[in-house]
Protein backbone atom coordinates (compact mmCIF):
# COMPACT_ATOMS: atom_id res chain seq x y z
CA UNK A 1 0.00 0.00 0.00
CA UNK A 2 2.70 2.62 1.14
CA UNK A 3 4.80 1.16 -2.31
CA UNK A 4 2.35 2.07 -4.41
CA UNK A 5 1.44 5.62 -3.20
CA UNK A 6 4.64 6.19 -3.21
CA UNK A 7 5.28 5.79 -6.51
CA UNK A 8 2.30 7.44 -7.31
CA UNK A 9 3.61 10.45 -5.85
CA UNK A 10 6.94 9.60 -7.44
CA UNK A 11 5.38 9.52 -10.70
CA UNK A 12 3.24 12.93 -10.15
CA UNK A 13 6.44 14.74 -9.30
CA UNK A 14 8.29 13.81 -12.55
CA UNK A 15 4.88 14.32 -14.30
CA UNK A 16 5.31 17.76 -13.11
CA UNK A 17 8.97 18.32 -13.82
CA UNK A 18 8.45 17.03 -17.33
CA UNK A 19 6.00 19.59 -17.82
CA UNK A 20 7.73 22.10 -16.19
CA UNK A 21 10.40 21.69 -18.46
CA UNK A 22 8.20 21.35 -21.47
CA UNK A 23 6.93 24.87 -20.48
CA UNK A 24 10.47 26.57 -19.77
CA UNK A 25 11.47 24.94 -23.19
CA UNK A 26 8.41 26.36 -25.02
CA UNK A 27 9.02 29.45 -23.40
CA UNK A 28 12.64 29.44 -24.52
CA UNK A 29 11.73 28.54 -28.22
CA UNK A 30 8.98 31.16 -27.99
CA UNK A 31 11.22 34.06 -27.16
CA UNK A 32 14.20 33.30 -29.40
CA UNK A 33 11.32 32.96 -32.73
CA UNK A 34 10.53 36.09 -31.66
CA UNK A 35 14.36 37.47 -31.08
CA UNK A 36 15.11 36.43 -34.11
CA UNK A 37 11.84 38.10 -35.92
CA UNK A 38 11.75 41.19 -34.31
CA UNK A 39 14.91 42.66 -33.17
CA UNK A 40 14.62 45.47 -30.98
CA UNK A 41 17.15 47.49 -29.09
CA UNK A 42 17.27 50.51 -27.05
CA UNK A 43 19.71 53.09 -27.19
CA UNK A 44 21.14 55.31 -24.17
CA UNK A 45 23.64 57.04 -25.58
CA UNK A 46 22.91 60.95 -25.47
CA UNK A 47 22.64 61.85 -29.15
CA UNK A 48 21.10 58.50 -29.91
CA UNK A 49 24.84 57.40 -31.84
CA UNK A 50 23.62 53.92 -32.55
CA UNK A 51 20.42 54.57 -33.75
CA UNK A 52 19.35 55.30 -37.51
CA UNK A 53 18.36 58.78 -38.09
CA UNK A 54 14.65 60.80 -38.91
CA UNK A 55 15.72 60.96 -42.56
CA UNK A 56 16.49 57.24 -42.84
CA UNK A 57 13.50 55.90 -41.48
CA UNK A 58 12.01 58.19 -42.99
CA UNK A 59 13.38 56.77 -47.03
CA UNK A 60 13.30 53.51 -45.60
CA UNK A 61 9.69 53.08 -44.63
CA UNK A 62 8.55 55.22 -47.58
CA UNK A 63 10.42 52.83 -50.39
CA UNK A 64 7.82 51.91 -53.24
CA UNK A 65 9.65 48.69 -54.40
CA UNK A 66 12.38 46.45 -52.85
CA UNK A 67 16.13 47.45 -52.26
CA UNK A 68 18.56 44.99 -51.85
CA UNK A 69 21.72 45.83 -49.95
CA UNK A 70 24.75 43.54 -50.67
CA UNK A 71 27.99 43.82 -48.65
CA UNK A 72 31.24 42.48 -49.94
CA UNK A 73 33.93 41.46 -47.28
CA UNK A 74 35.88 38.37 -45.94
CA UNK A 75 33.46 35.93 -44.20
CA UNK A 76 35.27 36.68 -40.73
CA UNK A 77 34.68 40.46 -41.13
CA UNK A 78 30.85 40.25 -41.76
CA UNK A 79 29.71 40.97 -38.33
CA UNK A 80 31.48 44.79 -38.27
CA UNK A 81 28.49 45.60 -40.64
CA UNK A 82 25.74 43.09 -39.79
CA UNK A 83 24.59 45.84 -36.70
CA UNK A 84 24.52 48.42 -39.11
CA UNK A 85 22.51 46.82 -41.52
CA UNK A 86 20.02 44.86 -39.45
CA UNK A 87 18.89 48.34 -38.46
CA UNK A 88 17.58 49.25 -42.10
CA UNK A 89 15.85 45.29 -42.24
CA UNK A 90 14.45 46.46 -39.71
CA UNK A 91 12.51 49.57 -40.56
CA UNK A 92 11.05 47.58 -43.70
CA UNK A 93 10.11 44.57 -44.85
CA UNK A 94 11.18 45.68 -48.53
CA UNK A 95 15.26 46.11 -47.53
CA UNK A 96 17.36 42.55 -47.68
CA UNK A 97 20.59 42.14 -47.18
CA UNK A 98 23.29 40.00 -48.86
CA UNK A 99 26.36 39.22 -47.44
CA UNK A 100 29.07 37.82 -49.96
CA UNK A 101 33.04 36.65 -49.88
CA UNK A 102 34.69 38.22 -52.63
CA UNK A 103 37.56 35.12 -52.25
CA UNK A 104 34.69 32.85 -52.13
CA UNK A 105 32.55 34.43 -54.96
CA UNK A 106 34.97 36.22 -56.81
CA UNK A 107 32.64 35.73 -60.15
CA UNK A 108 29.64 37.70 -57.94
CA UNK A 109 32.35 40.53 -56.63
CA UNK A 110 33.50 40.53 -60.45
CA UNK A 111 30.14 41.31 -62.38
CA UNK A 112 29.64 44.02 -59.39
CA UNK A 113 32.46 45.87 -60.08
CA UNK A 114 33.94 45.39 -56.62
CA UNK A 115 37.21 46.55 -56.28
CA UNK A 116 38.13 46.43 -52.29
CA UNK A 117 36.47 44.82 -49.32
CA UNK A 118 34.21 46.77 -47.17
CA UNK A 119 31.90 47.34 -49.92
CA UNK A 120 28.55 48.15 -50.07
CA UNK A 121 25.94 48.15 -53.05
CA UNK A 122 22.60 49.63 -53.15
CA UNK A 123 19.95 48.00 -55.87
CA UNK A 124 16.33 49.86 -55.77
CA UNK A 125 14.80 48.63 -59.19
CA UNK A 126 17.18 48.58 -61.68
CA UNK A 127 19.52 51.00 -60.57
CA UNK A 128 22.67 50.59 -58.31
CA UNK A 129 24.45 52.96 -56.38
CA UNK A 130 27.62 52.07 -53.95
CA UNK A 131 27.99 53.47 -50.45
CA UNK A 132 30.86 55.98 -50.46
CA UNK A 133 31.42 54.83 -46.53
CA UNK A 134 30.16 51.69 -44.64
CA UNK A 135 28.08 54.45 -41.95
CA UNK A 136 24.63 55.63 -41.79
CA UNK A 137 25.23 58.33 -44.15
CA UNK A 138 26.70 56.58 -46.42
CA UNK A 139 24.40 53.74 -46.75
CA UNK A 140 21.13 55.99 -46.56
CA UNK A 141 23.02 57.94 -49.48
CA UNK A 142 23.28 55.12 -51.63
CA UNK A 143 19.33 54.49 -51.38
CA UNK A 144 18.47 58.11 -51.79
CA UNK A 145 21.15 58.31 -55.15
CA UNK A 146 18.96 54.72 -56.57
CA UNK A 147 15.75 55.91 -55.82
CA UNK A 148 15.86 59.35 -57.29
CA UNK A 149 18.35 58.44 -59.54
CA UNK A 150 18.29 62.03 -61.29
CA UNK A 151 21.05 64.64 -61.40
CA UNK A 152 19.91 67.64 -59.43
CA UNK A 153 21.93 70.83 -59.61
CA UNK A 154 22.01 73.38 -57.45
CA UNK A 155 23.54 76.63 -58.83
CA UNK A 156 24.98 79.41 -56.83
CA UNK A 157 25.54 83.14 -58.43
CA UNK A 158 29.20 84.02 -57.91
CA UNK A 159 30.46 87.62 -59.49
CA UNK A 160 28.95 89.59 -56.64
CA UNK A 161 31.04 89.37 -54.18
CA UNK A 162 29.13 86.14 -52.72
CA UNK A 163 30.26 83.27 -50.90
CA UNK A 164 31.94 81.19 -53.08
CA UNK A 165 31.21 77.04 -52.93
CA UNK A 166 35.05 75.87 -53.23
CA UNK A 167 36.31 78.39 -50.71
CA UNK A 168 37.59 76.12 -47.13
CA UNK A 169 38.40 79.23 -45.43
CA UNK A 170 35.81 80.64 -42.95
CA UNK A 171 33.53 82.53 -44.67
CA UNK A 172 33.23 79.80 -48.18
CA UNK A 173 30.46 77.74 -48.78
CA UNK A 174 32.64 74.53 -49.35
CA UNK A 175 31.03 72.37 -46.20
CA UNK A 176 27.59 73.28 -47.44
CA UNK A 177 28.77 71.83 -50.91
CA UNK A 178 29.58 68.77 -49.31
CA UNK A 179 26.31 68.91 -47.75
CA UNK A 180 24.53 68.80 -50.94
CA UNK A 181 26.54 65.88 -52.21
CA UNK A 182 25.55 63.93 -49.52
CA UNK A 183 22.33 64.32 -50.83
CA UNK A 184 22.58 63.84 -54.03
CA UNK A 185 22.86 67.49 -55.63
CA UNK A 186 25.86 69.19 -57.80
CA UNK A 187 26.37 72.38 -56.94
CA UNK A 188 27.84 74.63 -59.38
CA UNK A 189 28.94 78.42 -59.26
CA UNK A 190 26.77 80.54 -62.19
CA UNK A 191 27.74 84.07 -63.38
CA UNK A 192 25.03 85.91 -64.90
CA UNK A 193 27.26 89.07 -65.90
CA UNK A 194 28.44 87.14 -68.90
CA UNK A 195 25.08 85.97 -70.03
CA UNK A 196 21.71 87.28 -68.26
CA UNK A 197 20.28 83.98 -68.53
CA UNK A 198 19.82 81.25 -65.65
CA UNK A 199 21.01 77.43 -66.70
CA UNK A 200 17.94 75.10 -67.65
CA UNK A 201 19.31 72.65 -65.82
CA UNK A 202 19.56 74.67 -62.43
CA UNK A 203 17.35 73.01 -60.15
CA UNK A 204 17.70 75.28 -57.42
CA UNK A 205 19.64 79.04 -57.62
CA UNK A 206 21.01 79.89 -54.85
CA UNK A 207 22.00 83.51 -54.05
CA UNK A 208 24.27 83.36 -51.25
CA UNK A 209 25.01 87.06 -49.76
CA UNK A 210 26.17 89.11 -52.07
CA UNK A 211 28.44 91.84 -51.09
CA UNK A 212 27.65 94.31 -54.46
CA UNK A 213 24.82 95.37 -56.40
CA UNK A 214 23.20 93.48 -58.67
CA UNK A 215 23.03 94.74 -62.09
CA UNK A 216 19.18 95.16 -63.57
CA UNK A 217 20.07 92.33 -66.61
CA UNK A 218 20.91 89.77 -63.72
CA UNK A 219 17.78 90.70 -61.51
CA UNK A 220 15.77 90.23 -64.61
CA UNK A 221 16.97 86.55 -65.27
CA UNK A 222 16.20 85.96 -61.56
CA UNK A 223 12.80 87.20 -61.64
CA UNK A 224 12.05 85.33 -65.30
CA UNK A 225 13.68 82.42 -63.86
CA UNK A 226 11.75 82.47 -60.67
CA UNK A 227 8.44 82.88 -62.11
CA UNK A 228 8.44 80.42 -64.99
CA UNK A 229 8.98 78.10 -62.40
CA UNK A 230 12.33 78.29 -60.83
CA UNK A 231 13.41 77.94 -57.64
CA UNK A 232 15.72 80.30 -55.52
CA UNK A 233 17.21 80.67 -51.86
CA UNK A 234 17.93 84.13 -51.19
CA UNK A 235 20.27 84.94 -48.40
CA UNK A 236 20.84 88.76 -48.22
CA UNK A 237 22.45 89.78 -45.02
CA UNK A 238 22.11 93.37 -43.24
CA UNK A 239 23.54 96.17 -45.29
CA UNK A 240 26.46 97.11 -42.42
CA UNK A 241 28.57 100.71 -43.78
CA UNK A 242 31.46 99.51 -41.63
CA UNK A 243 35.03 99.64 -42.45
CA UNK A 244 36.03 97.91 -46.09
CA UNK A 245 34.01 95.47 -45.69
CA UNK A 246 30.45 97.06 -46.50
CA UNK A 247 27.18 95.35 -48.01
CA UNK A 248 25.57 97.32 -50.88
CA UNK A 249 21.73 97.74 -50.59
CA UNK A 250 20.74 95.62 -54.00
CA UNK A 251 17.93 97.97 -54.59
CA UNK A 252 17.07 96.55 -57.64
CA UNK A 253 17.24 92.69 -56.22
CA UNK A 254 15.20 93.93 -52.99
CA UNK A 255 12.51 95.57 -54.84
CA UNK A 256 11.72 91.99 -56.86
CA UNK A 257 11.62 90.34 -53.41
CA UNK A 258 9.05 93.16 -52.28
CA UNK A 259 6.96 92.15 -55.54
CA UNK A 260 6.60 88.63 -54.11
CA UNK A 261 6.05 90.29 -51.11
CA UNK A 262 9.11 89.81 -48.92
CA UNK A 263 10.11 93.20 -47.88
CA UNK A 264 13.85 93.19 -46.51
CA UNK A 265 14.29 95.89 -43.82
CA UNK A 266 17.97 97.70 -43.74
CA UNK A 267 18.38 96.95 -40.48
CA UNK A 268 20.65 94.72 -38.18
CA UNK A 269 19.11 92.26 -35.72
CA UNK A 270 20.49 92.23 -31.91
CA UNK A 271 19.86 89.15 -29.71
CA UNK A 272 20.22 90.15 -26.02
CA UNK A 273 18.79 86.96 -25.09
CA UNK A 274 21.76 85.58 -22.34
CA UNK A 275 21.48 81.79 -23.63
CA UNK A 276 23.48 83.57 -26.51
CA UNK A 277 26.50 83.79 -23.93
CA UNK A 278 26.08 80.28 -22.60
CA UNK A 279 26.15 78.95 -26.32
CA UNK A 280 29.01 81.04 -26.81
CA UNK A 281 28.24 83.68 -29.30
CA UNK A 282 27.41 87.61 -29.54
CA UNK A 283 24.09 89.36 -29.64
CA UNK A 284 25.20 89.94 -33.21
CA UNK A 285 23.96 86.45 -34.02
CA UNK A 286 19.95 86.02 -33.82
CA UNK A 287 18.92 82.78 -31.85
CA UNK A 288 16.09 81.11 -33.50
CA UNK A 289 14.83 78.58 -31.01
CA UNK A 290 10.72 78.37 -32.25
CA UNK A 291 9.53 78.00 -35.52
CA UNK A 292 6.46 78.49 -37.51
CA UNK A 293 4.16 75.38 -38.90
CA UNK A 294 6.37 74.46 -42.53
CA UNK A 295 7.64 71.59 -44.00
CA UNK A 296 11.19 73.29 -44.11
CA UNK A 297 11.34 74.06 -40.18
CA UNK A 298 8.77 71.22 -39.08
CA UNK A 299 11.83 69.04 -38.42
CA UNK A 300 13.59 71.64 -35.96
CA UNK A 301 11.41 72.08 -33.01
CA UNK A 302 13.19 71.73 -30.19
CA UNK A 303 16.57 72.38 -31.75
CA UNK A 304 18.39 75.92 -31.79
CA UNK A 305 19.38 77.93 -34.97
CA UNK A 306 21.95 80.83 -35.21
CA UNK A 307 22.33 83.73 -37.77
CA UNK A 308 25.04 86.11 -37.72
CA UNK A 309 24.60 89.89 -39.19
CA UNK A 310 21.09 89.70 -39.83
CA UNK A 311 18.24 91.74 -41.01
CA UNK A 312 14.58 91.65 -40.61
CA UNK A 313 12.16 91.00 -42.81
CA UNK A 314 8.19 92.04 -43.40
CA UNK A 315 6.25 89.43 -45.33
CA UNK A 316 2.79 89.53 -47.15
CA UNK A 317 1.09 87.47 -49.72
CA UNK A 318 1.04 89.49 -53.15
CA UNK A 319 -1.44 88.89 -56.55
CA UNK A 320 0.69 85.48 -57.73
CA UNK A 321 2.42 84.74 -54.37
CA UNK A 322 1.62 82.84 -51.25
CA UNK A 323 4.29 84.17 -48.65
CA UNK A 324 4.63 82.77 -45.32
CA UNK A 325 7.11 83.07 -42.32
CA UNK A 326 9.78 80.46 -41.13
CA UNK A 327 10.68 81.88 -37.84
CA UNK A 328 10.96 85.10 -36.27
CA UNK A 329 14.01 86.70 -33.52
CA UNK A 330 13.10 86.33 -29.79
CA UNK A 331 11.36 88.37 -27.77
CA UNK A 332 14.38 89.76 -25.88
CA UNK A 333 15.92 90.75 -29.44
CA UNK A 334 15.96 94.51 -31.35
CA UNK A 335 16.64 95.97 -34.98
CA UNK A 336 18.66 99.10 -34.92
CA UNK A 337 18.59 101.37 -38.02
CA UNK A 338 22.30 102.42 -37.45
CA UNK A 339 24.50 100.52 -39.76
CA UNK A 340 27.32 102.64 -39.75
CA UNK A 341 28.65 102.37 -36.08
CA UNK A 342 29.84 99.84 -34.33
CA UNK A 343 27.98 101.36 -30.80
CA UNK A 344 24.77 100.18 -30.64
CA UNK A 345 22.66 102.32 -28.14
CA UNK A 346 19.64 99.35 -27.30
CA UNK A 347 17.88 102.32 -25.19
CA UNK A 348 17.10 104.14 -28.41
CA UNK A 349 13.08 104.86 -29.07
CA UNK A 350 14.09 104.53 -32.64
CA UNK A 351 15.02 100.35 -32.25
CA UNK A 352 12.14 98.06 -33.48
CA UNK A 353 11.17 95.44 -30.46
CA UNK A 354 11.28 91.47 -31.26
CA UNK A 355 10.73 89.37 -31.92
CA UNK A 356 11.23 90.29 -35.97
CA UNK A 357 11.19 88.05 -38.65
CA UNK A 358 13.72 86.50 -40.24
CA UNK A 359 13.29 83.95 -42.95
CA UNK A 360 10.41 83.41 -45.32
CA UNK A 361 9.20 80.98 -47.73
CA UNK A 362 6.72 81.74 -50.68
CA UNK A 363 5.79 80.19 -53.85
CA UNK A 364 4.67 81.89 -57.32
CA UNK A 365 1.64 80.93 -59.46
CA UNK A 366 3.08 80.71 -62.90
CA UNK A 367 -0.43 79.97 -64.09
CA UNK A 368 0.83 76.40 -65.65
CA UNK A 369 -0.15 73.18 -64.69
CA UNK A 370 1.64 71.32 -62.29
CA UNK A 371 4.57 74.02 -62.22
CA UNK A 372 4.78 76.78 -59.66
CA UNK A 373 7.91 78.75 -58.69
CA UNK A 374 9.41 78.71 -55.14
CA UNK A 375 11.48 81.03 -53.40
CA UNK A 376 13.09 81.13 -49.74
CA UNK A 377 14.48 84.51 -48.27
CA UNK A 378 16.25 84.87 -45.27
CA UNK A 379 18.02 87.86 -44.05
CA UNK A 380 21.52 86.48 -43.40
CA UNK A 381 24.08 84.52 -45.43
CA UNK A 382 26.97 83.86 -42.84
CA UNK A 383 24.49 81.36 -41.07
CA UNK A 384 25.79 78.59 -44.00
CA UNK A 385 29.07 79.67 -44.07
CA UNK A 386 31.94 77.12 -42.94
CA UNK A 387 32.26 78.97 -39.79
CA UNK A 388 28.45 78.83 -38.48
CA UNK A 389 26.65 75.56 -40.30
CA UNK A 390 27.69 73.40 -38.39
CA UNK A 391 25.98 75.15 -35.35
CA UNK A 392 23.22 73.33 -34.12
CA UNK A 393 20.32 72.79 -36.57
CA UNK A 394 21.91 75.22 -39.49
CA UNK A 395 22.94 72.50 -41.61
CA UNK A 396 19.42 70.67 -41.50
CA UNK A 397 17.83 73.88 -41.93
CA UNK A 398 19.76 74.61 -45.07
CA UNK A 399 19.54 71.12 -46.71
CA UNK A 400 15.85 71.19 -45.42
CA UNK A 401 15.51 74.59 -47.47
CA UNK A 402 16.84 73.21 -50.93
CA UNK A 403 14.89 69.81 -50.51
CA UNK A 404 11.90 71.99 -50.34
CA UNK A 405 12.71 74.35 -53.01
CA UNK A 406 13.60 70.81 -55.41
CA UNK A 407 10.12 69.41 -54.39
CA UNK A 408 12.20 67.00 -52.71
CA UNK A 409 9.69 66.98 -49.56
CA UNK A 410 10.44 62.89 -48.54
CA UNK A 411 14.23 64.23 -47.81
CA UNK A 412 13.74 67.05 -45.31
CA UNK A 413 14.70 65.95 -41.77
CA UNK A 414 17.26 65.43 -39.22
CA UNK A 415 20.29 63.89 -41.34
CA UNK A 416 22.53 61.59 -39.23
CA UNK A 417 24.05 62.88 -36.36
CA UNK A 418 28.24 63.12 -35.78
CA UNK A 419 29.61 60.78 -32.83
CA UNK A 420 29.60 63.20 -29.87
CA UNK A 421 32.67 64.02 -28.52
CA UNK A 422 32.31 63.13 -24.73
CA UNK A 423 35.57 62.94 -23.99
CA UNK A 424 36.56 64.96 -20.40
CA UNK A 425 39.45 67.69 -20.30
CA UNK A 426 41.18 68.17 -16.80
CA UNK A 427 44.00 71.10 -15.75
CA UNK A 428 47.06 69.56 -14.68
CA UNK A 429 45.63 70.24 -10.90
CA UNK A 430 42.15 68.29 -11.38
CA UNK A 431 44.49 65.26 -12.84
CA UNK A 432 46.87 65.33 -9.73
CA UNK A 433 43.85 65.57 -7.34
CA UNK A 434 42.43 62.76 -9.45
CA UNK A 435 45.33 60.72 -9.79
CA UNK A 436 45.65 61.13 -5.41
CA UNK A 437 42.54 60.36 -4.90
CA UNK A 438 42.35 56.95 -6.91
CA UNK A 439 45.89 55.91 -6.12
CA UNK A 440 46.05 57.11 -2.04
CA UNK A 441 42.88 58.73 -0.07
CA UNK A 442 40.63 55.73 -1.27
CA UNK A 443 42.77 52.87 -0.88
CA UNK A 444 43.45 53.88 2.76
CA UNK A 445 39.79 54.41 3.29
CA UNK A 446 39.43 51.43 2.69
CA UNK A 447 42.22 49.71 4.79
CA UNK A 448 41.44 51.94 7.65
CA UNK A 449 37.92 50.58 7.52
CA UNK A 450 39.41 46.88 7.58
CA UNK A 451 41.45 47.91 10.68
CA UNK A 452 38.51 49.71 12.35
CA UNK A 453 36.35 46.31 12.13
CA UNK A 454 39.14 44.02 13.10
CA UNK A 455 40.14 46.53 16.33
CA UNK A 456 36.21 46.27 17.18
CA UNK A 457 36.17 42.22 16.69
CA UNK A 458 39.44 41.57 18.49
Amino acid sequence: MNTGLLKARQTKYALYAAVYVLVVLTAVVILNLLADRYNKSYDATANKRYSLSEQTTKIVKGLKQPATITYYDQGTRFQRAKDLLDEYTNLSPKVHVDFVDPDKNPQKAREAGIKSYGTALVEVGANREEAKSMTEEGITGAIIRAVKHTTRTVCFLTGSGEHQIDDSDRNGFSRFKDLLGKDNYQAQSVDLLGKAEVPSDCTVLVVGGPTRDYQQPEVDAIKKYVEDGGRALFMLDAPLKLGRAEVADNDALSNLLASWGVTLQKDLILDLNPIGQLLGVGPQVALVRTYDSHAIVNELKGMATGFPLSRSLDVKSADKTSVQKLFSSSDTSLATNDLNSPKVDANDPKNRKGPLTIAAAGTYATGKQDSQGRFVVVGSSSWAANSFINFNGNSDLALNSVDWLASDEDLISIRPKEPEDRRITMTRAQLTWVRSTSQFLLPLVVVFAGVSVWWKRR
